[in-house]
């Protein structure tokens, strides 16, 4: 294998990764908070949808970004208020916004083209990868980490700010004790709805994003399904990531890696079925949650917050 198709793979891989890692980074938050939401395919798809709509009706692409987010951030809010307010269950809550945003998906990418014309096969505009000059002269890496979009390049510092967040500050503490034990961290004054609200909507607007750079970045344009499906790898690979943002890094990295071999493969016109090929990222995320999950279970401690999913009332004596 050649240094030059090393790059290329690798460019791909965090190219097709930078998506993947929005809407993981996005959902622990969200379950950091305590709140469980299967609703990140829906949120993920709505995000591309808008953010491509408006970036195609304004020429600009910031427009499209925050669109995006805040559509990101309506849909979390009707989960917030179905999980935080109505104490709804999570789980039941979750899917049918993966349900009602796919659908809204749809309906809107039909009617928000020109003249109310459908969106598919629109050029709008887009962000291009933009090179670091000296940086970019690093064999292997530079060209392939340091000639990424602008949405790539700020996941290089989203994530160890994320984790520093966590880890190293009192707004985070009181995020983790949210999430683990609610009822004492309202004790200590911590207004426990409120954050579960704050972050379950800044989660949304992160996984809107993930969207919006499928459709504005790693292949603009907008097809009904362009998620395929990535919703509900971003939900398994928060597991994988034991709820830390930098192993999500991990896991984004993998899975654009196996996206991007297997295009390789294709374009190289490999005999193996393509249909088999476009199932094995899918299937490797699999393969390695359960691997993950077991040996976390060996040891007795996945990492998931203690009151993941559970309702809580200041009234209620558990």
């Amino acid at each position: 294998m050649t240094i030059a198709l090393i790059t290329s793979i690798l460019w791909v891989t965090i190219r097709a990764g930078t998506s993947l890692l929005y809407a993981t980074v996005g959902e622990i938050l969200t379950e950091r908070a305590g709140i469980l939401n299967l609703g990140v395919e829906g949120i993920m798809i709505v995000g591309a949808v808008t953010g491509f709509a408006a970036a195609f009706h304004t020429k600009q692409v910031w427009v499209g970004v925050g669109v995006a987010m805040l559509a990101g951030a309506a849909m979390a809010s009707i989960h917030a208020f179905l999980s935080v307010s109505l104490r709804a269950e999570q789980v039941v809550s979750g899917l049918a916004l993966t349900i009602f945003g796919t659908g809204l998906a749809n309906y809107l990418g039909q009617r928000l083209g020109p003249n109310g014309t459908p969106l598919v096969g629109m050029v709008g505009p887009k962000f291009t990868p933009i090179s670091l000059s000296d940086l970019a002269e690093i064999p292997v890496l530079g060209k392939s980490v340091f000639n990424q979009d602008i949405l790539t390049y700020a996941t290089y510092l989203l994530v160890p700010l994320l984790w520093f967040f966590l880890n190293r500050t009192r707004p985070g503490l009181h995020l983790r004790a949210v999430g683990e034990n609610p009822q004492t961290a309202d004790a200590m004054g911590v207004n426990v709805a409120g954050i579960r609200y704050l972050y379950t909507i800044v989660g949304g607007m992160l996984i809107a994003l993930g969207g919006a750079h499928l459709s504005l970045a790693y292949t603009p344009g907008w097809t009904e399904g362009l998620t395929a499906g990535r919703g509900w790898i971003a939900v398994a690979l928060v597991i994988f990531a034991t709820w830390d943002p930098v192993r999500a890094v991990v896991g984004a990295i993998l899975f654009g890696g196996i996206n991007a071999v297997q295009f390789r493969m294709q374009a190289a016109g490999t005999t193996i079925p393509a249909a088999f090929l476009n199932m094995l990222p899918y299937a490797f995320t699999i393969v390695v949650l359960v691997l993950i999950t077991w040996w976390e279970g060996i040891r007795k401690r996945v990492g998931a917050p203690a009151a993941l999913g559970l309702p809580y009332a200041r009234e209620e004596k558990r």
